[in-house]
């Protein structure tokens, strides 16, 4: 399997394909804004054994797909490795099961660092078969893959891995802005809850290397952030489990998408926070002598004779 077609070039799926072929594939690539090399979705589909779809969305990953489709030959294998949404991953691969075509998902974890040194976290679903196939493609751009069940799955996981990430990153933010309050340096604090049970991505990188820096810059959009929680939430949801938590969580997101620029870095969330929690202007309290004036009952007039 050394020709492949690439699909979606953004700040992961760039990296990704240009590992792929620095590894000797011959990689045929597209993004809708005109980079790579092929002019169209099918273009760079025909003749591949093997197509990658790296797009912000389950949507974007049909559509792709769908175009590809006449171009793809019976036999030939489909991997997204985009965040989708495992419902319309099930159903895509029963659609391309009908023309002799597998699919598997593949979402990974790592962000553009581990893209750019192939040392992503692969979360695969699907056969054993199917893995066994498309695993040396997937070596190339991970140091760990790991087979989490049947198609499906490794959208699922996904969901739940960038829940909790979501989830920790407004309690990191949240404790940044309560120690802040309390007139903590956060260098020290961050260091202590590294070493303890507190720590998670948000103390680890994107406090210090995002909020404390004011970059801003992680290269995962808010959107995409609110667009994973969501998964998992449906997922839940359609499961029939409640999970009021996620729930919060989810609102949480969506309010901060609401009050940010729509191509904002999720690590913005931390200013949405900031915002919300910053004391309400009240009236100062009444003094004393007002208070006992307001509670003593007023004498009715008194009547001349």
């Amino acid at each position: 399997m050394r020709t492949l077609a690439f699909i979606g070039l953004g700040s992961m799926g760039q990296p990704m394909a240009a590992n792929l072929a620095k590894e000797g594939f011959a990689v045929r690539s597209f993004d809708l804004n005109g980079t790579g090399s092929s002019s169209s979705v099918q273009d760079a589909a025909a003749g591949a054994e093997l197509l990658i779809t790296m797009l912000p969305d389950g949507k974007a990953v049909r559509e792709a797909v769908l175009e590809a489709l006449p171009a793809l030959s019976s036999g030939a294998v489909v991997v997204d490795m985009s965040s989708s949404d495992p419902a319309a991953t099930r159903a895509l691969g029963t659609a391309l099961a009908a023309r002799g075509i597998e699919l598997v998902d593949a979402p990974v974890s790592g962000a553009v660092p581990k893209a750019i040194d192939g040392t992503l976290t692969i979360m695969v679903g699907g056969t054993e078969a199917a893995l066994a196939r498309v695993r040396p493609v997937l070596e190339k751009l991970g140091n760990r893959i790991v087979h989490v069940g049947p198609l499906g799955a490794g959208h699922a996981v996904k969901a739940l891995n960038n829940y909790l990430g979501a989830a920790g990153t407004l309690a990191g933010f949240e404790a940044l802005l309560i120690a802040r309050a309390y007139g903590l340096d956060p260098k020290p604090m961050l260091e202590a809850i590294n070493a303890s049970t507190g720590r998670n991505s948000a103390t680890e990188r994107k406090i210090p290397q995002q909020v404390l820096t004011g970059a801003f810059a992680s290269g995962f959009r808010l959107a995409l952030m609110v667009k994973d929680v969501g998964i998992a939430y449906r997922l839940a949801r359609d499961l029939g489990i409640d999970a009021p938590y996620l729930r919060e969580a989810l609102k949480l997101w969506r309010d901060a998408q609401r009050s940010l620029p729509a191509d904002a870095d999720h690590t913005r969330a931390y200013e949405y926070l900031k915002r919300r929690s910053a004391p309400a202007r009240r009236k100062p309290a009444p003094s004393r002598g007002a208070r006992a004036r307001r509670s003593r009952p007023r004498r009715p007039p008194r009547r001349s004779t």
